[in-house]
Parts: structure tokens; sequence; C-alpha cells
């Protein structure tokens, strides 16, 4: 874990703020590349999860946060709680967006803050000279955080903004954009989930292989429980076998018995409980893992997720 302090708080528009984090006691912060993010600690024990922002290897790390009406603590604590001067823990950067290595061509979508780790993708992707779009949807201009820096930029003709409620721009479709895949074309997309899950449906419509099809959820629709039932997890380095009840997570019954892992949305976003799985079928309920990853049947996020055999063998 990384103490850092805040050293300038600003707003981006009306509902976002950029936090700009700095190593305590003139420390160097590690590296990151594009797509990457931290987690941050906050005030009533939160821990949420924010995309990296700051132009690549800078002294300092950037994040922005919407103020979200339903928050569940997280934006609520960064727009009210925390203040230039505080000091925050964070973990070393993550990335589990990434830009592939192989594309001949990223077309990138961002909705709202879902700008965040399309910006550093862009500016990687441009600085490389590789072929790249990005395609970034508002309500209007002075709700899209980083308007201005990515206007002023030197890629800035390969920035189109799409404002559904301002003059001449037209709300994206996506459609001709995702006609005639080429398996040598990725797909990268952020934002509200309905946002994502619209423009991912029609990429599969349209063919789309799932390896070239990338994205990030910031939250997790309502879990559906219709259908749960207990069931049995095995730790695999012990034999112990553990009930898991139909009110119970997976997650909570390892805690309870002594079995702790990494966990930080507790929703199935983040990624950070994924867990080895060496037999049975799972009830998948995260966005995290991809359909292909789901199908293989060989990891699971136990903070959310089920089974649909009796019982899971779990690679702890």
């Amino acid at each position: 874990m990384i103490e850092v302090e805040v050293v300038q708080k600003t707003s981006l528009t009306a509902d976002v703020c950029r936090l700009i984090l700095a190593a305590k006691n003139g420390g160097v912060l590690p590296n990151y590349s594009a797509g990457a993010h931290i987690d941050v600690h906050l005030p009533g024990g939160l821990i949420r999860q924010y995309s990296l922002c700051a132009p690549l290897h800078s002294s300092h790390y950037e994040i922005a946060v919407l103020n979200e009406a339903e928050s569940r603590g997280g934006s609520k604590a960064i727009h009210g709680l925390v203040n230039k001067g505080d000091t925050l823990t964070i973990s070393e950067p993550k990335n589990h967006f990434p830009l592939a290595d192989n594309a001949k061509k990223s077309l990138l979508f961002a909705g709202g803050i879902g700008i965040t780790p399309m910006l550093l993708m862009a500016e990687t992707l441009a600085a490389n000279q590789e072929n790249v779009e990005l395609h970034y949807c508002a309500k209007t201009q002075n709700k899209a955080p980083f308007y201005e820096r990515i206007t002023q930029s030197e890629w800035a003709s390969k920035a189109h903004f799409h404002f559904s409620q301002q003059g001449a721009h037209k709300r994206l479709d996506v459609t001709p954009l995702l006609t005639n895949p080429d398996p040598s074309t990725h797909l990268y997309v952020c934002g509200p989930n309905a946002f994502m899950d619209d423009i991912l449906a029609k990429a599969k419509d349209l063919g789309w292989p799932d390896e070239c099809l990338h994205r990030e959820y910031f939250s997790a629709a309502e879990i559906d429980h219709e259908g749960d039932k207990a069931f049995e997890i095995m730790i695999k380095s012990s034999g112990e076998v553990l009930e898991v009840p139909i009110d119970c997570t997976i997650l909570e019954v390892l805690e309870d018995n002594g079995h702790f892992i990494p966990v930080a949305c507790e929703e199935g976003v983040c990624g950070t409980c994924v867990t080895g799985l060496l037999e049975g079928q799972a009830d998948h309920k995260d966005v995290f893992l991809t359909s292909s990853e789901k199908s293989e049947m060989n990891k699971i996020t136990p903070c959310c997720s089920r089974a649909i055999s009796q019982r899971l063998v779990l690679d702890l």
C-alpha cells in the first residue's frame, strides 16, 4: 500500500472533480500503463477503484470522480470528505483493461466519466502513431470532463464528440462503425452500464469476436438472486468442505472460516478477488470476466458468483 497526499482538488465539470495525488515525503510513485487503475481507501472503510488519467510518466497520479446520485458511498466520500492536504492510502496500479498488443486499429467508446481510462489509451496510441479513433458521448460539452485536454491535444482530429442534448452534435450511431468487423481491429468501451451493454451487444450481433471486445465496468447492475441455492465449496489445499447457504456469499463463508483473499468492490466489477476454479460449474454473476472466460469454468469471483453444481473446488 502507498500513502499519498491530495495536492490538488479541482472541478472538471459541475459534478466531476479531479484529485492530483503525490507520494508522501517526496517518494516516487510506480509507473503504470494506459487503462490502469488504483484502489483508493476512503473514509468509512470503503475501497473504490479509479482509473489513472495523468499523462504517462508523470510524477503524480490523477483521478476524476463523478458525484453519482445513487452512489454506494465512494463518490460521496471523494466529493464531500476528501480535501486538499489529506492523506489517502492507495494500492499500486493494476491493469485489467490493457491495450491489445496486436491491434492495427483501435476504436474507443467513452460515455461520460468512462473517458478516464480512454484518455491514456488514445494518447498512447496516438503517440505511437497507431490507428486510433475515439468516440466520446455526453449530454453536453460542459458535462464532458477533459474536453479541453482532448481538443487541445495533437490527436484532436482522431476524437469525435457526440452530445445528445447540444446543437449539431448527434447521438452516437455505432452501427456504421461496427459493420464488417476486422479481426485486427479492437474495440474498447467504458461508461454507464446501459451504454456499454448496447455497444457490446451491437458488436456481437455484427460478428465481432470476443477477443476483440474490451470493456471496463464501474459498477454492476443489481444481481439477480432468483434461483440461488445452497451449495458446497472445497478448499483444494486442505480438502476442507464448507457449505454456502442461500443467503451468504462464497467470500463471506471463506472469511468466516479463516480463509482471506484480496477483495475490493464486492460486487463482481474489479476482479480483485478472482479465484481459480478447479472443479464444478459456477453461476457467474460478475461483470469482470468475459463471456469466453466464464465458459471456461476455471475462474470465479467469490464476492458475488455462486454454483450451479452441488460443489465447487477452489484453488486455495
